[in-house]
């Protein structure tokens, strides 16, 4: 344990680059300790970030390791954190190397959980060959791009009828598939309707398309409906093994509970982004949390209030 540091950031996404920059820009040490398996890996293009609309998710993350790299008191590594153990005086945090780099093994006076979620998507063959390109999982990210188009909701879950709402705002062409589940209600369908929302309840048997894009789905009789894009309603988990030391308080979905300043239920332990409630958010969200954690955390070490 020959490193020392004020801070640890596990995870390199728009949340924990966000709080590493502006703790960096404090004068704090910092490294930032990511697994490299980003939640959106699969997207092409986000949107309703300023000044970088349509950039891709992969290229927001690099740009961000590479500002918070370029500050002296600051280094980021791709490492999977392995545990957090608290100590006398902070943390002690062993990461093991992904991608050639090495295994860590450093103390810590504060860290900041920042790994995101994973996603289980719902249970059809194929979806992943049109996830990130003419399927997303974000409404508010997407929404646009679809306007007006026939689209398809895709989904397992007892929210797919809020989700729906929600989505008809940009197009009127909407049909709900619940693959095979019960999860819209009989009231919840009746008012789908009345808003001119079709609720389809049969097994998907597949997603056709090719090269050109996604272009229906085939249901478990053999009938194709067409679509030309939609949203899938994915079933997220936080990952959060690494910290069962820890004991952290955590909410019936299993997010990171904070204060409104990111303060977890253990001192000197900070959360930011998707891991907190209510779960997956837009990246210039998650990073305008990861900046508002940074402020706590660094006036926290300054014995000064919030």
């Amino acid at each position: 344990m020959s490193d020392s540091y004020d801070v640890v950031v596990v995870g390199a996404g728009p949340a924990g680059l966000s709080a590493a920059l502006n703790l960096a820009r404090a004068r704090r040490r910092i490294l930032v300790l990511d697994g490299n398996r980003p939640r959106h890996a699969a997207t092409l293009r986000s949107h309703g970030f300023l000044t970088r609309d349509g950039i891709a998710p992969l290229d927001l993350r690099r740009m961000g390791r590479e500002e918070v790299a370029a500050y002296t008191n600051a280094e980021v590594q791709f490492a999977s954190v392995q545990s957090i153990e608290a100590t006398a005086d902070g943390f002690h945090v062993v990461a093991q190397g992904v991608r050639g780099e090495p295994d860590r093994d450093v103390v810590t006076r504060t860290v900041i959980v920042a790994s995101g979620l994973t996603e289980t998507l719902p249970k059809v063959a194929n979806l992943r060959a049109f996830y990130g390109t003419d399927l997303h999982s974000c409404v508010e990210c997407d929404g646009y791009e679809k306007a007006d188009a026939p689209l398809a909701l895709i989904g397992e879950t007892t929210d797919l009828a809020e989700w729906a709402i929600l989505i008809a705002q940009w197009s009127s062409d909407l049909i709900v598939f619940t693959n095979g589940t019960d999860t819209v209600t009989g009231p919840e369908e009746a008012a789908l309707a009345s808003a001119g929302i079709r609720v389809e309840r049969g097994a998907i048997a597949e997603l056709d398309g090719g090269r050109d894009g996604f272009t229906g789905v085939r249901l478990a009789d053999g009938a194709l409906i067409p679509r030309s894009g939609g949203f899938v309603r994915p079933q997220w988990a936080a990952p959060l093994g690494y910290l069962e030391q820890l004991s952290l308080d955590r909410d019936t979905d299993g997010y990171v509970v904070v204060d409104a300043w990111g303060r977890t239920s253990v001192p000197g332990v900070y959360a930011a982004g998707d891991i907190t409630p209510p779960g997956p958010q837009q990246l210039i969200v998650a990073a305008g949390n990861g900046a508002r954690v940074s402020r706590a955390l660094n006036r926290d070490l300054a014995g000064v209030p919030s």
